[in-house]
């Protein structure tokens, strides 16, 4: 009974084993990378120290053997936090790792001692140390230390946001995070818990670390690793079923002790011999399955797509054949080809993706690092963690440029010895790396597809060569066609603006001549409204007759507002220049428009600036174009129910008064917003418009050293913003 006992150290023991053998021969020798391969150096020799005492014959040897592993065991507390401080790239807190390494040494001091181990203790599973007074510590630093890695790792899982790194964050939480946990609970049996030590299981966090090595690459050595995992699992296949077999035998036949029988060693060779070409196999086939699936549905698909696209001509029909399937066969979150633009300066421009729900650059500077590194390497590039922490900056930035276009690898397009561009690949959905089949393959695939992107390009520009005379003959007939309508269109403006200009004359001359009898008609009545105030005569101080003579006052003090504003708005001559005030200039426009809008369900509201400085210029042009900006707000919410926002303010960092004016009408179509300030250009039938009304307004405004523009509007409505600069 005792041997299944010995199974969960003994397979802790081999996995540590494992994990350091492949630790020293294939990982890159770093930081990170050391500290681990001590740590599984120290997992050996601690479940060797525990198989040694399990099987003891004497008390004496087991406490021996348990105080001279002691030595070592102490320092998985500061080797553990060491180990994820690097890991995470955590700053500062120096002082935590130095303060558990001197914990450590002290407590190896007091190895020898019976402080630490007081004696040996023979349970069910064979003996086992007891804790000396000053065994607490070792519990409360082991607890201390997974507390607070696990809390490290629980914070970055929350805070990584590519899937990649989460997963490896995941493996490594479960894994090695775990692993502390368990070698902890090691302490149980030594403070005087009569129960089976749960850091034997350890193998079980370390398959799941192991995992992570191969799939996520977590020390760099994933990619190595198969062959060795398979044997791994097959040689722990085999002990755990020679266990079983022998410990069955023995618990079913009292009378037959299997383990020390000649020929039960013999029988079980023979049988492995014939079994463990077929069980490698299976084990092999699941490891694939698992760790590779999807590698050979692909593969396949790659190959036909490199031979389909030497027959394509097009460049955007060879980058959607390229990207979709790539999308499609290796389930990439994100793919697209940036091609090199014929542009000064020369610029690789985004020609193709499936980046829809990525925030992805248009295009990439020929003189960025990572161009820069594809131009001295023309080699693909791979994302690599360690890019960022290295004291190299041309790698940090080749790195930050990786981490702006959200690419994991790029594949260069390179035809006779130029990069024409360059291919890029977003991390899997999966979370899984790219290994070294989907490398050669990639490569192999961008290598045709820049050869086909060559050949497209040098037919598109035969193609060109064979239109060029008809393109040039079709060119001079638009020429020639565009001269006669523009001149035609400044004969038909000139005409228009002659008749303007006379009709703002005569506007003119009629509004000062209606001045004059307004004021003399305000001006009796008010006389007459005092008068009869001064009398003594209560029934005609309230007769109806006096409002009526207010009535009037009002409605001919309205007309002559209406006469001043148009007075004002009318003036012709553009030499004419004032302090002008926005809010003023739009209530003369808002008076003189007040016919227009008042029996419609169009609600006009006024946002105005207090403080709003002045602005140097005419006040009639600026408040012709306020009339026509809000008259065309007006139609355009009429007749329907609708809002108007006026709005002036500051922008003092420009040094300009703003004035905005958006309705919530139908708005304008993105095809005509830029054809919306040419002149004669109109949306209004025949009668309701001339096409010039935007055209003068956008003359005026540059006139005045502004800006009028047509932005986008929050709903459906037109926003049209006009900036004058300060009268400083």
């Amino acid at each position: 009974m005792r041997l299944l006992y010995n199974i969960p150290p003994f397979l802790s023991l081999c996995c540590f084993a494992f994990l350091a053998y492949l630790s020293v021969l294939h990982v890159r020798k770093n930081r990170i990378n050391r500290i681990f391969t001590v740590i599984c150096i120290f997992g050996v020799f601690l479940y060797t120290d525990i198989l040694v005492i399990f099987n003891c014959k004497s008390p004496e040897t087991a406490l021996f053997v348990s105080r001279l592993d002691h030595i070592f065991i102490p320092y998985f507390i500061p080797l553990y936090i060491h180990f994820f401080h690097v890991y995470l790239n955590i700053p500062g807190r120096i002082w935590i790792i130095r303060s558990a390494y001197l914990f450590s040494f002290i407590l190896m001091c007091l190895t020898p001692t019976p402080w630490l181990i007081a004696d040996m203790r023979l349970h069910a599973f064979g003996y086992f140390g007891i804790g000396g007074p000053l065994y607490i510590l070792v519990g409360i630093g082991t607890v201390f230390a997974t507390a607070y890695v696990l809390t490290l790792l629980r914070s970055a899982i929350i805070k990584e946001t590519q899937s990649i790194v989460k997963n490896r964050l995941k493996y490594i939480f479960c894994g090695f995070g775990v692993l502390g946990l368990l070698i902890g609970m090691n302490t149980l049996p030594l403070l005087g818990y009569a129960v089976y030590p749960l850091g034997n299981f350890s193998f079980i966090p370390l398959t799941i670390f192991a995992v992570g090595l191969f799939r996520y690459d977590l020390l760099d050595m994933g990619i190595l690793i198969r062959k060795s995992m398979i044997y791994s699992l097959l040689t722990i296949t085999l002990t755990l079923l020679y266990a079983l077999v022998v410990t069955g035998i023995n618990m079913t036949a009292t009378d037959i002790n299997a383990a020390d029988s000649v020929y039960f060693p013999l029988v079980f060779f023979i049988v492995v011999s014939v079994i463990i070409g077929p069980v490698k196999t299976r084990i092999q086939m699941l490891v694939d399955q698992y760790f590779l699936k999807g590698k050979y549905d692909y593969r396949k698909t790659i190959k036909q797509l490199s031979q389909t696209i030497t027959a394509v001509m097009d460049l955007r029909q060879i980058a959607a054949l390229l990207i979709e399937t790539i999308s499609n066969s290796m389930q990439v979150g994100l793919c697209s080809m940036y091609l090199l633009d014929d542009s000064s300066p020369p610029t690789f421009i985004r020609s193709g993706d499936n980046c829809a729900s990525f925030q992805m650059p248009d295009g990439i500077s020929e003189d960025s690092a990572l161009v820069t590194w594809m131009r001295r390497h023309r080699q693909p590039l791979q994302k690599d963690p360690l890019m960022q922490q290295s004291k190299d900056v041309f790698l940090r930035q080749v790195y930050a440029d990786l981490e702006r276009i959200q690419s994991a690898v790029v594949f260069p397009l390179i035809f006779e010895n130029t990069i024409n561009g360059f291919l890029t690949i977003g991390d899997k959905k999966s979370g899984d790396l790219f290994v070294a089949e989907d490398m050669d393959l990639l490569e192999t695939l961008a290598n045709q597809s820049s050869l086909s992107i060559e050949n497209a390009r040098s037919y598109q520009k035969i193609e060109e060569l064979n239109k060029h005379l008809e393109e040039k003959v079709v060119e001079r007939t638009l020429e020639l066609q565009t001269a006669l309508t523009e001149k035609e269109k400044a004969i038909e403006l000139l005409v228009r603006s002659e008749s303007l200009a006379a009709i703002g004359t005569l506007v003119a001359g009629t509004a000062h001549e209606l001045n004059n009898p307004l004021a003399s008609a305000i001006s009796l009545i008010q006389s007459t409204i005092e008068d009869i105030s001064l009398l003594e005569n209560d029934s005609l101080l309230n007769s109806p007759f006096v409002d009526d003579l207010v009535f009037a006052g009002n409605e001919l003090a309205r007309a002559k507002a209406i006469v001043s504003s148009l007075l004002g708005l009318s003036r012709q001559t553009q030499t004419f220049t004032e302090d002008i005030d926005m809010n003023a200039v739009i209530e003369d426009a808002l008076q003189i428009l007040k016919n227009l809008y008042k029996n419609h369900k169009v609600a006009i509201i006024k946002l105005y600036a207090d403080d709003l400085p002045l602005v140097y210029g005419n006040f009639a042009g600026l408040g012709q174009v306020a009339l026509n900006i809000i008259k065309n707000a007006i139609q355009a919410t009429a007749p329907s129910s609708g809002t108007i926002f006026l709005k002036t303010h500051v922008d003092k960092d420009h040094h300009q008064v703003i004035f905005k004016c958006e309705d919530t009408g139908p708005g304008i179509a993105d095809a005509i917003r830029q054809d919306i300030f040419k002149p004669f250009f109109t949306t209004k039938t025949v009668g309701q418009g001339t096409g010039l009304g935007l055209y003068i307004c956008h003359g005026i405004v540059e006139r005045h050293g502004g800006i009028l523009t047509l932005e986008k509007s929050h709903g459906k409505g037109a926003r049209f913003v006009v900036k004058l600069p300060i009268n400083l």
